[in-house]
């Protein structure tokens, strides 16, 4: 299998003033907007603009300070996002070692060994040897999945899952690095389709894992954006930050609380989705079937389909 890799993409920034056939206007400044190459015409670019805002009865638009950029797509609205042409899988999951810590006050996890090598010698033929180790850790460790079970006695554990709400999930992912604000709200997430799809928020948070600097200040999802992705119709969250809620704020978790209570799964302490692309990947984090547990960490990965 070859490992072509996707074609350089192209970002346009500008300023507009756009007027309306039926009156009144829009203006917006320092706008940036996905452009499938470096070479997009002005008036090309003025119709992707209308379709990304989803306006009608549109008469004309002034574009200024128009500048095309060799940066990732976000994600706008009729423009293709070059993907590889042969399938990719990336992990997007952060290794367990004995000692880690992933989050403040948990417990770091331990190995040692149940059967070393040495002593299985006298338990098989010569020249087998095998190694068997307990590992002890809490379910919040590395990068993990929150079942409904982990905020609600009577919701599914692990073991009630169902493998299609976990399995091949097509990603939406939103590349949220320059971010002005912590919080993540609805407005940030509404023009894509996330219905029945894996949402993934990158925030580049991931960088600070295993350090200090990891435990405060983190990226979340707002109240108002956990209830928008509900009505919108996802079936999965994931994070690459401390916690999906925000931990500074008190003993509320309120993205918990509701995503878990609508049956969508929470994954955190994802790593590397800047590999991704905004959309055209298969997202997976399958947990093992563990009954009476809500939380466990998780081998989660995406394909970039061929």
């Amino acid at each position: 299998m070859s490992d072509s890799r996707a074609a350089a993409q192209y970002r346009a920034h500008f300023d507009f003033t756009l007027r309306f056939a039926n009156g009144g206007g829009l203006t917006g400044e320092g706008f940036r907007l996905d452009v499938p190459s470096a070479d997009v015409a002005e008036p090309e670019l003025e119709l992707l603009l209308v379709r990304h805002l989803g306006l009608a009865l549109v008469d004309t638009v002034s574009l200024t300070g128009l500048r095309i950029v060799e940066e990732p797509h976000r994600g706008s609205r009729d423009v293709e996002v070059p993907v590889a042409r042969t399938t990719r899988v990336v992990d997007l999951s952060h290794p367990i070692r004995a000692g880690l810590v992933t989050y403040p006050g948990l417990p770091a996890p331990t190995i040692t060994p149940h059967l070393t090598r040495e002593d299985s010698r006298a338990k098989y033929a010569p020249g087998t040897e095998f190694a068997i180790d307990v590992l002890s850790m809490v379910g919040n460790t590395g990068t993990y999945l929150d079942s409904p079970f982990h905020r609600y006695a009577e919701g599914p554990d692990l073991a009630g899952l169902a493998l299609e709400t976990l399995v091949g999930l097509p990603a939406e992912v939103f590349h949220l690095t320059d971010a002005a604000e912590r919080g993540i709200r609805p407005a940030t997430l509404a023009d894509r389709d996330v219905r029945g799809a894996a949402v993934l928020l990158h925030t580049g948070w991931d960088r600070h894992f295993g350090t200090p600097e990891y435990a405060t200040g983190s990226p979340f999802l707002t109240e108002a954006g956990a209830r928008w992705l509900i009505d919108a119709g996802a079936a999965l969250v994931g994070i690459d930050s401390l916690n999906i809620d925000d931990t500074e704020s008190g003993g509320e978790r309120p993205a918990h609380t509701l995503l878990l209570g609508a049956g969508i799964h929470v994954v955190e302490h994802l790593t590397n989705l800047g590999a991704l692309p905004p959309r055209g990947a298969r997202f997976t984090a399958a947990p093992p079937a563990v009954e009476g547990f809500g939380t466990f960490p998780v081998r989660a990965f995406a394909e970039l389909p061929a």
